[in-house]
């Protein structure tokens, strides 16, 4: 619901009947170098590769709640958003339950502080690992 909530906030702060909000115009004028160009050529990736930014980010240490804004500033896909977010939130916190589960107290200060770490890192190898695909078989 938490997901659900910032792609809402994402789409209704950033657009007024389809066109840029005043509060979209501030990022414009006042961001250096963040022109309205930029942010359709951000848009057209964040569109291309969403599943694979939200579950990374649903996944990784990475501040969730950013991308989920962002996904509906950009309007990706509500499906794919959905689907993403439920994936990942799921997988994160059924890994850190199913390993207290199996090996209760001691797991947990180990978790507290590697987990991110961890998760960063299969992240990466997951990106890397979508790269080596697309260059050898595509």
């Amino acid at each position: 619901m938490g997901g659900i909530f910032g792609y809402y906030i994402g789409y209704e702060l950033w657009y007024v009947n389809n066109n840029f909000s005043g509060f979209a115009h501030l990022f414009f004028d006042y961001i250096p170098g963040f022109t309205e160009t930029l942010f359709y050529r951000v848009m057209g990736l964040y569109n291309k590769y969403s599943f694979l930014i939200v579950f990374s980010a649903g996944f990784s240490p990475i501040p969730y709640k950013v991308f989920t804004i962002t996904a509906g500033v950009t309007k990706i896909n509500f499906f794919n958003f959905l689907m993403a977010s439920t994936v990942s939130r799921s997988l994160r916190f059924f890994i850190v339950a199913g390993l207290i589960y199996k090996y209760g107290k001691p797991i947990k200060s180990y978790i507290d502080k590697y987990f991110d770490k961890l998760s960063l890192l299969l992240v990466i190898l997951l990106i890397l690992g979508f790269v080596v695909i697309k260059y050898i078989f595509w």
